[in-house]
């Protein structure tokens, strides 16, 4: 008998997350933001470079079944890989305690921000593989595999308006954020 844990495991959307960091150097704010700007991860879609990045790849597989007169989805196993590239700052335990509150406040805020879009990734992830199993058998396993196709092609395509919106609003709150970050850092400090 297979306990309820071992099978919500087995029917659990398969993930990979790993974190890989860029140096930094700096002493100062303004030299610490000309750093991310010339040492972040370079997006492939703009060619310009951000203080964070979150590389995801989608992957999986479909199995068919012919049963009688139709063709099924055996199984649909979809697969995904983050990787998370974060900065490290050298100069952290050498700084003045204000820039390294600033510091810690934007780092902080990179992570979490990059942690979201792998987050995005997982529910689209979850969704897809969710989709595949539903979908409705057809006489032709060919017919059937173009289904699964479209379905997937217009999953990435959702996927990546999500993962674009999500930067927009970030990237529009960004100093309001900051600001509010920094206040709540310096007042827990006191």
């Amino acid at each position: 008998m297979i306990s309820a844990a071992a099978a919500t495991a087995r029917a659990e959307t398969l993930t990979n997350k790993t974190f890989s960091y860029f140096s930094v150097g700096g002493r100062t704010a303004a030299e610490l933001d000309d750093e991310l700007s010339k040492r972040g991860p370079k997006m492939k879609n703009t060619g310009s470079r951000h203080p964070g990045a979150t590389r995801i790849r989608f992957g999986g597989s479909v199995t068919y079944v012919r049963r009688g007169e139709k063709c099924y989805v055996g199984d649909a196993k979809v697969t995904l890989t983050t990787n998370i590239i974060l900065p490290r700052w050298k100069h952290r335990r050498t700084a003045s305690k204000s820039l390294a509150l600033i510091w810690d406040t934007l780092s902080s805020d990179i992570k979490r921000h990059e942690e979201r879009h792998a987050e995005i990734a997982r529910n689209h992830a979850r969704d897809l593989e969710k989709q595949l199993k539903a979908l409705r058998p057809d006489k032709d396993c060919d017919r059937l595999q173009q289904k699964v196709d479209r379905v997937t092609a217009a999953a990435v395509e959702a996927h990546d308006k999500d993962q674009a919106r999500f930067d927009r609003v970030e990237s529009y709150n960004f100093n309001e954020r900051m600001l509010r970050l920094l206040t709540h850092r310096l007042e827990a400090a006191q």
